[in-house]
């Protein structure tokens, strides 16, 4: 078992690498950086890199439509020789709100497009040959009849430090985790419930791995929680401040009728609660 942590997005990146570094110091494995709608992942990835010495150091996640294929390959392999081998690339695909609203871009696909996007980072990094793909979603390079008509075969030119940067993807619905479980190094469930998870996601994680080739090894499963250390006269807050964070995913993450961290609860069992509390959240009754 290894222990990570995700770096919020409260805070500037100062305070971020100084607290990294006292995990490192304390044994900590992994590090996810988060990416919403604020700063940039990567650039506080390449910051911790410069300043760290053994954690991985993660992305958690980089939402899929905001680059292309190759440049997620790319900014991967960057960042896995800056850090001497510590980087997870870690895939998401957020959601319509923060897709459309604030990049611009239509939220289509998103399985498909992470499928694509895998192959494409691997084919990357191995560089065998110039990468070409004909996908759905993606084509490298571009079909006749696009663009000038100039696009060709194009290998990496730097020799990434591996050609195996551990993939993980953060997935909820019952497909996407079946992808996940087939084709992911590690998945990311967010917000789990150890005594119902089996319930939720067992048949489709097992339906994926039924699929999965032998040469990825066992998938590994970053199974987020919420834990708060302090005197146990604090207890009130740290649940006050839990309870907040919990509302914020299950109420606000998203469109009355489309916000996955809610539809999860409600698989959880708590169909009356997450109706309630996404009713309160989107009334503006964030206090209560």
């Amino acid at each position: 078992m290894k222990l990570s942590m995700q770096i919020g997005y409260s805070g500037g990146f100062a305070e971020s690498v100084a607290q990294v570094q006292a995990l490192e110091k304390a044994g900590m494995d992994i590090v996810y950086v988060a990416e919403a709608y604020g700063y940039d992942a990567p650039t506080l990835m390449g910051y911790l890199a410069a300043e760290t010495e053994t954690i991985q150091i993660a992305s958690g996640i980089l939402p899929i439509y905001t680059r292309t294929p190759t440049l997620l390959a790319m900014t991967a392999a960057g960042l896995d020789e800056l850090s001497g081998g510590r980087a997870i690339l870690g895939l998401g695909a957020s959601g319509p709100q923060v897709i459309e609203g604030f990049h611009g871009v239509p939220y289509d696909a998103p399985i498909g497009r992470t499928r694509e996007i895998i192959d494409i980072c691997r084919k990357v990094w191995k560089r065998e040959e110039p990468v070409v793909h004909d996908g759905k979603r993606y084509q490298l390079p571009l079909p006749e009849g696009q663009g000038t008509g100039l696009g060709k075969p194009l290998k990496m030119i730097t020799h990434p430090r591996r050609a195996d940067i551990p993939i993980h993807v953060a997935s909820l619905g019952p497909k996407n985790v079946q992808m996940t479980a087939e084709l992911a190094d590690g998945w990311l469930p967010i917000l789990f419930h150890p005594e119902r998870a089996k319930d939720v996601w067992g048949a489709d994680v097992d339906a994926g791995l039924a699929k999965r080739s032998a040469e990825l090894g066992p998938l590994d499963v970053i199974a987020g929680g919420l834990l708060s250390i302090g005197p146990e006269s604090q207890v009130g807050g740290f649940r006050d401040f839990t309870r907040g964070m919990v509302a914020l995913y299950v109420g606000g993450m998203g469109a009355r009728d489309r916000n996955f961290y809610n539809q999860l609860f409600q698989r959880y069992g708590y169909e009356a609660e997450a109706k309630q509390i996404q009713d309160l959240y989107l009334d503006g009754k964030k206090q209560e």
